[in-house]
């Protein structure tokens, strides 16, 4: 389970999202980033070793897709960091008293 840092953090944004959304586009920048050099790299490797078919032909064992899931999946943790720190915090800060007390208003509504 990921813990996180505790307490308020910097708001640059007045617009409600926005930081999020500033975080998770910094995050897929740096991964595309990285991610083209890397690929750039293979591409280069791969035409001057004559390997360009083999790539194409590749098949991933199930091994190799069970990485790359692990992969993803952090990946997508980062991504979306600020909104599951969110989500935990309130979930912490939200008692059964307050949800009854929410669903009897919705009821009476």
């Amino acid at each position: 389970m990921r813990r996180h840092a505790r307490g308020k953090r910097p708001q640059f944004y007045e617009q409600a999202g926005m930081d999020q959304a500033m975080s998770m586009i910094l995050v897929l920048a740096s991964e595309f980033s990285t991610l083209r050099d890397r690929l750039d790299t293979a591409e280069r490797v791969a035409r001057d070793g004559g390997l360009g078919e083999a790539i194409e032909a590749y098949v991933p064992s199930q091994a190799v897709l069970e990485v790359r899931e692990e992969r993803r999946q952090a990946f997508l943790e980062r991504l979306y960091y600020l909104a599951l720190k969110d989500s935990a915090e309130a979930a912490e800060a939200d008692t059964s008293e307050r949800f009854e007390a929410a669903l009897t208003d919705i009821a009476k509504g």
